[in-house]
């Protein structure tokens, strides 16, 4: 897979790494205005998953990636 192929990934990632982040919020909004004191429980999981995601990014834009 060439760079090209890699850059529409890492597009995508991006994307997703971003709903994730979106979604995450949403939830802590929910939260306070339902005046619960605690994290909702998909909030740890979401944040997890958009570390991962977000890691992914990293590697496959490191230039030893990209310039082979």
């Amino acid at each position: 897979m060439g760079s090209d192929g890699l850059e529409d990934v890492v597009a995508q990632l991006e994307s997703i790494s971003e709903m994730l982040g979106d979604r995450v919020v949403s939830l802590l909004r929910d939260a306070v205005a339902e005046g619960s004191g605690q994290r909702p429980p998909e909030e740890k999981a979401i944040t997890q998953a958009r570390r991962a995601v977000d890691k992914a990014i990293h590697l496959l834009s490191s230039p030893r990636v990209t310039n082979d």
